[in-house]
Parts: C-alpha cells; sequence; structure tokens
C-alpha cells in the first residue's frame, strides 16, 4: 500500500512556489514603513492570500482531480473573463521575467566587471536553455538551486540576524505613527511574495481532497512569512532606514541594496551568502516562471513539443522581456510592484467570484470543504484586492507618500 503524500511536503512545495526573487523586493518597499508597519502588511498579505487560495479551493470541489484554474474559471465565469484573467497571468509572468533580466544583468555587470546590458543577454542565452531543453531539466536544475538558497540563505541570514541591532527596529511612537502610510504602497510588492495561486489545483490532485490540501497551503503561507519576517529583521537590523534613500533612488534595484549591506557587514563570508542567495533565488525564480510562461504560450499558440516547436515557445517566452530590459531597464521595485498590482484579478477578485458562484449553485446544507468566512469574507478578499491594485496606481501618480531616504 502505498504511503499518502504529507501535508508538511505540500507546505514545502507551496513555500517554495511563494519564497523566490520576490523577497528581495521587502526590504526597500518597506523602508519607509520600517518594522512595525512592514510586519503588519506582510501578515495581512499573507492571511488574505491563504484565505483566497482556499476560496479557489473550494472552487474546485464540484469538479474532477483534473481541473485546471483556466478550465474552472471559463466554466463559472465564462470566456471572456477567462481570456482577461489568462492575459493577466501571463503580464505577470512576463514582468517577473523582465524584472529577473534586469536584475540579474546587474548583479553579475558588479561580479564580472561587464556591461550590464552583455550581462542580461549572457544570462538569459545561458539559462533559459533549461527551460527550452525539457521540464525535466528545469526539474534537475530547481532541486540544485533550491538546497543551494536554503544553505545561502541559511548562513547568510544566521550571520545578520547575529549582528542585528535592536534599537535600529524600532523608533519612538510619534516616528511609528509618521511611517504607517508608507505602507499603502507596499502591498502590491507583498501580494507578489504570495503568489502560489496557480498550484492550487496541484495541491487538490496530490491529495486527492480539498482539506490535506487546505493544511498544505496554510503551511506552507506560514514558512513563506516566517522566513519573509526573519530576512526583514535581519536587513533592518543591520542597515540604518536612511540608507535606503540611495537603493530606493535606484528603483530598489538588487545590486545597490547588496552594495549597500556589504558595507555594514563586517564578515565576508555572511556577504557572499547574502549575494550567493540573491542570485539563486533570481535564478530559481526566473527558470520557474519562465518555464510557466513558455507552457502556457506553447499551448496558446499551438506549438509542438520539436526542437522548432520548442524554440519557437522559447523566443516568444523570453525575447519580449529581454528587448524590454535593454530598451527600458526600470528598476526591481517598479517591476515587481506592477506585478503585484495585475496579480490582484488572479489572486484576490477572480477566487472568491468563483467561490461565490459554486456557493450559489449548491443545494442548502451541501457539505464538503467550504473556506471560512461567508459572504464578508469574499467581500473583504475582493475589496483588498481592489484597493492594493489602486493603491499603486496612486503610487504610480505620485498620490501616496514616497519615501526618499
Amino acid at each position: 500500500m502505498t504511503s499518502k503524500p504529507s501535508v508538511t511536503g505540500g507546505a514545502c512545495i507551496i513555500a517554495s512556489v511563494c519564497v523566490g526573487a520576490g523577497m528581495l523586493g521587502l526590504p526597500s518597499a518597506g523602508a519607509g514603513a520600517w518594522t512595525s508597519w512592514s510586519s503588519l502588511a506582510i501578515i495581512l498579505t499573507m492571511i488574505i492570500m491563504t484565505v483566497s487560495g482556499w476560496m479557489l479551493l473550494e472552487a474546485f470541489k464540484p469538479y474532477e482531480l483534473t481541473a485546471s484554474f483556466n478550465s474552472v474559471t471559463k466554466d463559472l465565469l465564462g470566456h471572456k473573463i477567462n481570456i482577461f484573467n489568462n492575459l493577466t497571468v501571463y503580464f505577470v509572468g512576463g514582468i517577473l521575467l523582465y524584472a529577473y533580466i534586469t536584475s540579474s544583468g546587474l548583479i553579475l555587470s558588479g561580479l564580472l566587471g561587464i556591461n550590464s546590458q552583455f550581462a542580461s543577454v549572457l544570462f538569459v542565452l545561458v539559462f533559459s536553455c533549461f527551460v527550452w531543453h525539457s521540464t525535466r531539466a528545469v526539474d534537475r536544475i530547481s532541486v540544485v538551486l533550491i538546497a543551494f538558497m536554503v544553505l545561502s540563505f541559511v548562513f547568510g541570514v544566521s550571520g545578520l540576524a547575529a549582528n542585528i541591532d535592536a534599537t535600529m527596529l524600532f523608533h519612538s511612537l510619534t516616528e511609528e505613527l509618521g511611517q504607517a502610510p508608507y505602507a499603502l504602497a507596499m502591498l502590491p510588492v507583498a501580494l507578489t511574495s504570495f503568489g502560489y495561486h496557480h498550484s492550487v489545483a496541484s495541491m487538490r490532485a496530490y491529495y486527492g481532497e480539498e482539506q490535506k490540501a487546505k493544511q498544505a497551503i496554510l503551511g506552507g503561507t506560514l514558512i513563506a512569512l516566517a522566513l519573509y519576517l526573519l530576512w526583514l529583521l535581519s536587513i533592518f537590523g543591520n542597515l540604518p532606514r536612511n540608507a535606503f534613500g540611495p537603493i530606493i533612488a535606484k528603483g530598489g534595484d538588487v545590486d545597490v541594496l547588496l552594495g549597500a549591506l556589504a558595507s555594514v557587514i563586517e564578515s565576508k563570508r555572511v556577504s557572499n551568502a547574502i549575494n550567493l542567495f540573491s542570485m539563486a533565488a533570481i535564478l530559481s525564480s526566473f527558470i520557474g516562471v519562465g518555464l510557466g510562461v513558455f507552457d502556457y504560450l506553447a499551448d496558446l499558440f499551438k506549438f509542438d513539443n520539436s526542437r522548432g516547436g520548442r524554440a519557437k515557445s522559447w523566443a516568444v517566452t523570453f525575447l519580449p522581456p529581454l528587448v524590454l530590459s535593454l530598451l527600458f531597464p526600470f528598476g526591481f521595485l517598479v517591476a515587481i510592484g506592477y506585478a503585484g498590482a495585475v496579480a490582484t484579478l488572479w489572486t484576490c477578485i477572480i477566487p472568491p467570484l468563483l467561490a461565490w458562484k459554486v456557493r450559489k449553485a449548491a443545494p442548502a446544507g451541501s457539505a464538503g470543504f467550504r473556506a471560512p468566512g461567508g459572504i464578508l469574507m469574499i467581500g473583504l478578499v475582493i475589496l483588498f484586492g481592489v484597493l492594493t491594485a489602486a493603491f499603486h496606481l496612486l503610487n504610480m501618480a505620485g498620490l501616496l507618500p514616497v519615501y526618499t531616504g
């Protein structure tokens, strides 16, 4: 008799989907709000994103275990809304690839002493080959990168944590109250760091039921939350708040953050571990997101799985974000913010609408899995999504307070 998959294993899958290069933007995004308000923003986002994942899980309940996010959305909300939803999924994937390509170019430029644009091209040509080759190749390199990320994160963050200056983490009550408005602009970046919703259908199929999948989702988002809070405390406890001015001026670029950290970390080994973690996080996310976009576009354009077909899928997946990166190298934080604002549709708006439709169609008193909170929670999740997108637009228009150091 085969053993049933553990909740711990599923939680680790969800955590690994969440934790990636997006977390590198959290310190710069939260510099204005600083420790207290940044932590609250991340905790609130984690709660809402967990509940919205459960709502998506509830929407799958009447369907076969093979049902996908795409097929359920099409069936419950119609073809047009499904197309729009799929386009936003593609946009988020594309803008994330753009952010990773730009950041990797800047980091490699500093490490190798070469032109950042040439470094970006080199990065794409070398590492997108894993995606072009096969999903199996992605699987193998991902295992290596995750192990590498864990080791470098543990070593680097433990080194940072050992040197935390507690007086830097919290300020006077007056200062803390003045920092609250800066948390609004952080929400789109925080939301991107909990984007696991495309994996909900896989979790349900993995367990063959909703209850264990629910527990795995909660476990995964709690692991991600713990890592994000530890990361923020370690950065904010070592780098003074006013040191973030030059980083934010450069668009929150990861290479500038790493340079600022290197100047305050006495241990070269800790500094190297943080640099290696950052590069592994970007590379792991680049390959993971790249595979998702690759498969999506291959299906959309009906490219076959031959070498020629995969070459076409590679071209439409990686060339547009690479060209945009070379022509318009916006900051990492700007790109992540765009991704978060658009991702609100398929993380905070579509899932509660799907749950609402399923509840309307279900007979009174029907049993089975149901996300908590009733109609009030459905409204709150949608409101959070709408407000998060609105905060990003207001921030772009210069109508939200922006911390400049």
